[in-house]
């Protein structure tokens, strides 16, 4: 099974992960897609079990679905930005939220929201990364380290 579990992680898993920040805000009929073949990947390395929903086996083997990878993955990209201000084309179209007086959102480190009209302008980084960024807890957001960042992030999509 170990070895089911490589092949999959390193030709599928690897595949759906790759740019796949560029998918964020996409139609549901496009993430079923993608969540079939995770799915039929979870399928192949567990052949001889009983019927498991899939979801099940892609809990058991720790992976997150195909929409929580995608928000996982701007998140830390965001998550980067903020902490490291680089890449600077991205770094400038990130910035706090900034209130004339004190409120109790003031230290939250919440990201100005861009409001857009449009579905697919809805998708843009600058109008979507703030929205998932507003929407993690603050425990989350604040965290030390980028490490600490991911860990904490992995186990909140798996909670949610």
């Amino acid at each position: 099974m170990d070895v089911r579990v490589t092949l999959a992680t390193a030709l599928v898993q690897s595949r759906l992960d790759y740019a796949n920040s560029i998918l964020l805000g996409t139609t549901e009929y496009n993430l079923n897609k993608l969540q079939r073949i995770q799915n039929y990947a979870a399928r192949c390395i567990f052949p001889s079990c009983p019927p498991i929903p899939s979801a099940k086996l892609i809990h058991n083997l720790h992976w997150l679905p195909v929409r929580d990878r995608i928000n996982f993955k701007v998140a830390v990209l965001v998550y980067g930005i903020l902490n490291s201000h680089q890449p600077s084309y991205l770094a400038d179209l990130l910035t706090y939220k900034a209130t004339a007086r004190t409120l109790r959102t003031t230290n939250q480190q919440l990201l100005t929201e861009h409001r857009c009209s449009t579905a697919f302008g809805g998708r843009a980084f600058v109008v979507a990364a703030p929205r998932l960024w507003n929407s993690l807890p603050l425990s989350i957001r604040t965290a030390p380290s980028v490490d600490v960042f991911r860990s904490k992030l992995k186990t909140y999509f798996f909670s949610a």
